[in-house]
């Protein structure tokens, strides 16, 4: 099975890409150029009519919405998030939904506010969701306590998702980011510098110029092609 992921440099098709290095899955990747609003071309708007990334090409139809992806492809591959039999299923996927419909929202209301409210109001929304998500990872933080991983005894898509939106707040808005420091979540920190070290991560690097550390102490991405923004 294989399949065709529509991605951007340390875009959200960041998360998929590792969750397919991780699980093995043959796919190859076509860039949606953001320098070009490559997101909006009609033909892009014919697999995701929100104009969003990423977009999985799959022999089930084209699948959107990042959480979405990520649940489909760990049930088809049985691997990589706790089965519907498991009896971590449930705990998984309150989480996976609260990164996905929380704390995933608010990162993009602090990284966009003019989509949201009129532009004079911009610094009070910010201000606004940076105590959100203090509040969301303090949660997670607390959730993870001394364990490896989230679920079980296995790395899963909501390590793969939480750490890469550690990685984002560290990164964006540039110069507007000292509101943030993940020395503040010692277990966070934990799980960022260990999932970066699977080769899963390395290789997802080593295709979007993401750098060595890539959630724990992430640089801004020199990619071989395409831009992050």
């Amino acid at each position: 099975m294989s399949y065709t992921l529509y991605f951007a440099p340390d875009n959200a098709s960041l998360i998929v890409r590792i969750l397919l290095n991780e699980i093995g899955a043959e796919y190859s990747c076509v860039l949606v150029d953001r320098k070009q609003n490559g997101q909006k071309s009609q033909s892009y708007l014919s697999l995701n009519p929100n104009g969003l990334i990423p977009v999985l090409e799959t022999p089930d139809g084209a699948i959107f919405e990042t959480g979405a992806i990520l649940l489909w492809l760990a049930d088809r591959h049985k691997t990589g998030f706790p089965d519907v039999a498991s009896p971590l299923r449930a705990s998984a996927l309150k989480w996976l939904f609260f990164l996905s419909n929380t704390v995933h929202p608010t990162l993009r209301m602090l990284f966009y506010p003019d989509k949201y409210a009129p532009l004079e109001t911009a610094s009070v929304i910010q201000s606004s969701m940076q105590n959100h998500l203090l509040a969301h990872l303090a949660i997670l933080n607390q959730e993870l306590s001394d364990r490896d991983w989230f679920c079980a005894d296995a790395p899963s898509a909501l390590d793969m998702y939480l750490c890469t939106l550690i990685r984002w707040m560290q990164l964006y808005p540039i110069a507007g980011t000292d509101w943030f420091s993940l020395d503040q979540f010692p277990n966070l920190h934990r799980l960022a510098k260990t999932l970066e070290r699977r080769r899963s991560v390395l290789d997802a690097a080593q295709s979007e110029g993401l750098g060595a550390c890539v959630f724990s102490n992430p640089t801004y991405a020199t990619p071989p092609i395409g831009s992050a923004t």
